[in-house]
């Protein structure tokens, strides 16, 4: 069971709160600031609680201090926002860094350097988290999108710290998925894209005994055409999935089903921006697949008006290059105008639909990626388990 946030009493208290600060930098500043924003609230919760904000989060995957992955620009950005200074401690730990946590008072907050600048941080070393959670006397856990590693600032930092809950972030990503895994209005329908088969294949067999459609697209899907003895020309396929793929389509007929794949494809000789496109049924020889077509558009598009609950995880093509972007944008969304309860996993998925006008409409997208994906493999997600009663 999981503690309420607003059962605590922070007054006065130094909260490590762990947050996904992990967000895209372009010449030093930051591209997108999604994860941040939705950590706001919790944050600005524990200050108007009179608590000690002193948060921590990783930046890329550094294997040494990187000032590249320095945490400054979260720091500027945060200051900004809430409307008071965030200083930036030189690091997470260490003589200097306990200093300053010492000298907050109530209602202020201190972000601490990447703390996979340690690499004691991802191998979930007992000393190092025990020095991150030296001197404070609550944790908060509001980054569910690494909820699925075991690392000292998710789970290390709790066999210190026995006051702890999650932040409001992950409480509303854990409730949602949640209830559309274990309490789903039917229809319920799963689209799931990206490239490759091995990256779905749990979900997949998870979800086929809960849901009653699944609608595949991305280059996963020509691994699914080829098992059926489809042409893909050269699309990407993982033939050493193939047999997989088989067992899949089996498995889906057997408990009636529906599975459905694309029935045309918008192809290029090569995956490039100024690409000339062809849309066709069946894939030449010399051509590759890189997005869903028109009638495979409207195919899903239908069976997601009639639907009641939709969750999605993976683009249908290559997205991020404007020829191959149709069918995700389309298809997504027919989904944001549905009135479905829908649930957008985090990652690439996320990304597609950033900025669109109707990108508002959606009933919850996941800030997960990695740990939406994991959660709808109905794997335990070690960061949650960590902070249950």
């Amino acid at each position: 069971m999981l503690t309420d946030l607003r059962s605590l009493e922070l007054r006065g208290k130094k909260v490590l709160l762990r947050c996904d600060f992990n967000v895209p930098l372009e010449g030093g500043a930051i591209a997108d600031a999604t994860r941040i924003d939705a950590s706001l609230e919790t944050i600005r919760y524990i200050l108007a609680q009179g608590g000690i904000a002193v948060m921590c989060s990783h930046l890329g995957r550094p294997t040494e201090r990187d000032s590249r992955l320095s945490l400054k620009p979260v720091a500027d950005y945060l200051s900004e926002k809430l409307g008071a200074k965030v200083a930036l401690a030189p690091d997470c730990i260490g003589d200097i860094t306990g200093r300053m946590i010492g000298a907050l008072a109530d209602g202020q907050a201190l972000l601490l350097e990447n703390v996979r600048f340690h690499p004691e941080e991802e191998a979930n070393d007992p000393d190092f988290a025990h020095e991150l959670a030296r001197g404070k006397q609550v944790y908060v856990n509001d980054a569910f999108g690494t909820a699925h590693r075991a690392h000292a600032s998710t789970v290390g930092v709790t066999r210190f710290l026995s006051e702890r809950a999650p932040g409001f972030l992950m409480m509303r990503e854990v409730e949602v998925l949640r209830t559309v895994t274990e309490q789903p209005e039917h229809p319920y329908v799963a689209i799931l894209g990206g490239a490759k088969v091995s990256d779905k294949i749990g979900v997949i067999r998870n979800l086929m005994t809960k849901v009653d459609a699944i609608l595949v697209g991305g280059a996963m899907a020509y691994t699914f055409l080829r098992a059926q003895g489809v042409a893909t020309g050269r699309s990407r396929v993982e033939e050493d999935k193939l047999e997989v793929a088989r067992e899949v389509l089996e498995a889906a007929a057997k408990r009636g089903l529906a599975f459905e794949l694309p029935s045309d494809h918008v192809v290029a000789d090569a995956p490039a921006a100024d690409a000339i496109t062809e849309i066709v049924q069946h894939i030449p020889a010399d051509k590759m697949g890189l997005d869903i077509g028109p009638a495979t558009i409207d195919r899903f598009s239908a069976r997601i008006a009639a639907a009641r609950t939709v969750i999605w995880n993976g683009p249908l093509g290559l997205f991020e290059l404007t020829p191959f972007a149709r069918g995700t944008l389309e298809v997504a969304q027919a989904l944001a105008n549905s009135g479905a309860r829908s649930v957008l996993g985090g990652g690439d998925t996320a990304a597609a639909v950033a900025g669109q006008p109707w990108a508002g409409k959606f009933w919850h997208i996941s800030t997960g990626g990695g740990a939406t994906l994991e959660f709808l493999e109905g794997r335990e997600l070690p960061g949650i388990k960590a902070l249950e009663r």
